[in-house]
């Protein structure tokens, strides 16, 4: 039976964990925490789901698969978890990105719509779309109940047979894998990305060192303080919901992006209030310490673009809040790499990578069997500053 140590049990480590038991594989999921902690970006209340990334088709598809694959999670777990409402780009230009979406979406057979934007009254009260050239729809984007589906995708992978370890773990050198204790190094290990890959297949748990088949590193925006020279960069993203008229707690009430603007939101969806939170890139963060308390400059972020694009709403109070963070590669590309033989990294979500989660691991489980090789764009090469993937780029 081939082994495997998945450290962190967020959506991309939970789901490959539970990817990996059902086809027979042995399994370790380790996590510091619980599944679903409220420090992991997985944690947040919800994450979008939708299908367009610009002129990018590789992504389009993994998130259309993912699609199915939420909704197979939903059945096996008895619950809903995905709430398929819909999504609305609000696009400013005629030609920009989410026109070059459109276009993916269209060749690739996946259902949209391009409307004119008079027609956003019959989605959101009071929408504001003077600035607007058109509206991009897409009927089976919605919202995922991220936090839930953390823990259930975890739960799952636990019945199927995986052992769940709550320690922390570090990686280990192939100078010292033979020792029992010890072997691990202390920190962040150099060599990661400049040099010889010194990794061994194996992860020090409390103090000892266990050995696997495979090791994944899926630990979310801790992987660059265990990994010198990961280009990632953690920032502090605070997500804010609000108390809006009964009219956006309604079932239908769909998703909402405004690219150009870096803003996106959704309808009330669990009595958590109306989501609207600005995507601007936050400030350095450290996930472990890092201050839990909302910055008052975001609310107002938010509450201006309120007043832009849904005026009825710019003195809705804050119903919820919290913090999260973002995992940041310079251009928005996932890390998806093998830096010794069995020793994986697996990280760099960019804000954007939760709604991946199902398609993703079996992705990344083809990887660990051999079955094909990892996109090119995924390695620990230079990346080129882009954040087209996701966001326009703004940032604090």
């Amino acid at each position: 039976m081939k082994s495997v140590i998945v450290v962190g049990a967020g959506i991309w480590g939970s789901s490959l964990a539970l990817r990996l038991a059902d086809t027979g594989w042995q399994v370790t999921l380790v996590e510091q925490h619980r599944p679903g902690h409220v420090r992991q970006s997985s944690a947040g209340e919800t994450r979008l789901l939708r299908c367009s990334h610009g002129d990018d088709d590789w992504y389009t598809r993994l998130a259309w698969q993912a699609r199915d694959g939420w909704r197979r999670l939903e059945e096996r777990a008895g619950e809903e978890l995905y709430h398929e409402a819909g999504m609305v780009w609000f696009a400013r230009t005629p030609d920009g990105w989410e026109h070059k979406s459109a276009q993916v979406l269209k060749n690739l057979d996946i259902p949209c719509e391009v409307l004119d934007p008079s027609d956003g009254g019959r989605f959101f009260p009071g929408l504001r779309t003077d600035d607007l050239r058109f509206l991009l729809w897409e009927p089976h984007a919605g919202v995922v109940r991220a936090r839930r589906a953390t823990q259930v995708t975890a739960a799952l992978a636990v019945a199927s047979g995986a052992r769940l370890v709550r320690a922390r773990a570090l990686p280990v050198s192939g100078d010292t894998a033979g020792d029992t204790a010890g072997g691990a190094v202390g920190g962040a290990v150099g060599g990661a990305v400049g040099g010889a890959a010194p990794y061994a297949s194996a992860v020090e748990i409390d103090g000892e060192v266990r050995h696997a088949d495979r090791v994944v590193w899926a630990c979310g925006a801790w992987l660059p303080a265990l990994f010198d020279d990961v280009p990632i960069a953690v920032t502090k993203q605070d997500t804010l919901h609000f108390a809006a008229p009964s009219a956006w707690s309604v079932p239908e009430t769909p998703a909402w992006v405004d690219h150009g603007a870096s803003a996106y939101g959704h309808g009330d969806v669990d009595g958590v209030g109306m989501k609207a939170t600005s995507d601007v890139e936050g400030e350095p963060y450290e996930p472990e310490h890092g201050s839990r308390e909302v910055d008052a400059v975001a609310v107002e972020r938010a509450r201006a673009y309120l007043r832009r694009r849904f005026p009825s709403l710019e003195r809705a109070p804050v119903l919820f809040s919290q913090v999260c963070q973002y995992a940041l590669t310079p251009d928005a590309e996932w890390i998806i790499h093998e830096v010794s033989p069995g020793v994986w990294l697996f990280g760099g979500d960019s804000g954007h990578g939760f709604k991946h989660g199902p398609a993703l691991a079996g992705y990344v489980a083809g990887l660990l069997d051999g079955d094909h090789a990892p996109e090119p764009r995924f390695g620990l090469h230079e990346r080129i500053p882009s954040r087209g993937l996701r966001t326009s780029g703004q940032v604090l």
